[in-house]
């Protein structure tokens, strides 16, 4: 215990001095999730990431699935439509050897990517709700693993992807639509695959955001 509480404070410590863009939204706007019909499908997390100076930061669930997972960490930012791209950077911190582990796949790598979705969706995936979250290019999904990270996609891509492999460039008007009326944007943790069905860590590890920017 004294060893981790050791390795915490590091984390803490490092997490402390990162610069920000002045644009990213501040901690509380921020929510962990998802919560549906009463259910917080983000298990042992917070409701809302820790604020630093700037940015924020969470601890990832450790050492198995049983202490918890991290799914989706979100904000709303009002209609994207007119918007260009995002830029995300941030920052992972882990004690030596330890892995990111894809709480329903763990054979496979975990990892971060970006996601929208459009007001009112009951999280049902059955009819218009299959085209209501958007998640962002395969490309541009990141492993997860120590050190600085830039993540930028742009929202122009056509392979933007809904619920069931829908694409940006299959179904425009609904793409379209869903960024004209967006109500959730954010970072969803998970496998190329399954992109928000959670990650943990088998040690103490810290997930950084640096800067959340929309052009």
């Amino acid at each position: 215990m004294k060893n981790i509480t050791k390795t915490l404070l590091a984390l803490t410590l490092i997490g402390t001095a990162l610069p920000s863009a002045a644009s990213t939204p501040p901690a509380e706007l921020w929510g962990i999730g998802p919560i549906i019909r009463g259910r917080n499908y983000s298990q042992g997390m917070p409701l809302q990431p820790t604020p630093l100076r700037q940015g924020w930061f969470f601890d990832f669930p450790y050492p198995s699935a049983e202490a918890g997972h991290v799914h989706y960490v979100t904000f709303n930012p009002g209609s994207l439509l007119g918007k260009s791209r995002i830029t995300v950077r941030y920052q992972v911190d882990a004690g030596r050897g330890t892995r990111f582990v894809p709480q329903e796949s763990p054979g496979v790598p975990a990892t971060v990517s970006l996601y929208f979705q459009r007001r009112g969706d009951t999280w049902s995936a059955k009819g218009r709700y299959e085209n209501y979250r958007w998640y962002a290019p395969a490309h541009s999904v990141r492993q997860i693993r120590p050190g600085v990270q830039e993540l930028t996609v742009s929202l122009n891509d056509p392979a933007w992807g809904s619920i069931h492999s829908q694409t940006a460039a299959g179904s425009p008007g609904a793409f379209r639509e869903a960024l004209a009326d967006t109500s959730s944007l954010g970072l969803v943790f998970g496998t190329v695959g399954y992109r928000g069905h959670g990650v943990y860590s088998t040690g103490p590890a810290r997930f950084t955001l640096i800067s959340f920017d929309i052009y």
